[in-house]
């Protein structure tokens, strides 16, 4: 019997992205949902990151759809459905529009709840934050970023790279292989993709992008560094650097996922990045959700307390 190509509740759906079509996995909430959280994949990949398939505890669409969210994993423009239109994808900026038509339509069909919140890896997280400073949504409130940060630590690929990542890929992309579970490895068909030639070429561009579009981000942001993460700088001169351009955020919290490579969404690390990523987002919906003040006092306390015990090392905020 053939392994299902998604979890249990997971369905893919299209977009109109302004007359692109994108391509998508959806999971709902039960009920009403609490927000609407929107996941992208970075370079090489589809949206089937966020369903890894080796164990069920891996899957940020099932666990985001259990606890109340309407989790959207979209192929970003040059991925999945719109790869023969856009065979060498388009420029962040372009994304970026592309994505703001695609959740206008999303947002005619499905109810938002609270609002939006984004969870972005890697090249996904380029767009997170270039989307975000040319305005993705009116309803945008936190920013959840892996994989990404503005100084690479090791040179970006010239050209097209191979699906895993060519010569040094295995350790940059992926860390130590005992992060991941058995099956990831042959299961990761679905997950894969080419890169599209523009993204490739814009990749060099970026720490001057970022240094552009860094102050016009106006929401709350965390950005998590994977232990094993090879490809970008995080070390403290690197992470003042990275606070004193992002000083636009209202929130800036930098944390660290022990046991975690690049593809922190992949490795046996994930059900407790995203738990993490989904407290921060939670206290993005606080201002939106009208608890009674005892009731959000007492939750904001107990997760504070989770987070101090969950912290290490203790995370960078301002």
């Amino acid at each position: 019997m053939s392994r299902p190509l998604h979890s249990p509740g997971v369905r893919p759906i299209v977009l109109d992205a302004g007359g692109t079509t994108l391509s998508a996995l959806l999971a709902e909430a039960q009920g009403p949902p609490r927000a609407t959280l929107l996941a992208l994949h970075g370079g090489g990949m589809t949206a089937a990151y966020f369903d890894g398939q080796a164990d069920p505890a891996l899957s940020l669409l099932t666990l985001g759809a259990s606890l109340g969210w309407t989790v959207l994993a979209v192929d970003r423009p040059g991925y999945g459905a719109s790869a023969e239109t856009l065979p060498d994808g388009l420029p962040l900026a372009e994304q970026a529009v592309a994505l703001r038509h695609a959740l206008a339509d999303f947002g005619g069909r499905y109810p938002l709840g609270a609002g939006l919140c984004v969870l972005a890896h890697s090249y996904g997280g380029k767009l997170a934050l270039t989307a975000a400073a040319q305005g993705l949504h009116d309803e945008l409130l936190g920013i959840e970023i892996s994989g990404c940060g503005h100084r690479y630590a090791a040179d970006p690929p010239a050209g097209r790279p191979a699906p895993f990542g060519g010569p040094g890929g295995p350790r940059l992309n992926w860390g130590p292989l005992t992060l991941y579970a058995p099956r990831t490895f042959s299961l990761a068909g679905s997950v894969v993709a080419p890169m599209p030639l523009r993204e490739a070429v814009e990749a060099a561009r970026w720490e001057g992008a970022f240094r552009t579009l860094a102050g016009a981000v106006r929401v709350p942001v965390r950005m998590t560094f994977a232990e094993y993460e090879g490809w970008w700088r995080h070390d403290p001169e690197a992470l003042a650097e990275l606070t004193g351009l992002l000083s636009s955020v209202p929130r800036l919290v930098i944390e660290r996922q022990p046991g975690a490579g690049h593809n922190i969404s992949l490795g046996w690390a994930a059900r407790a990045y995203h738990l993490r990523a989904l407290g921060f987002l939670e206290e993005c919906l606080q201002p939106r959700l009208a608890r009674p003040a005892s009731v959000s006092a007492s939750a904001s306390a107990s997760a504070s307390a989770s987070a101090r015990a969950a912290s290490a090392p203790e995370p960078i905020q301002r």
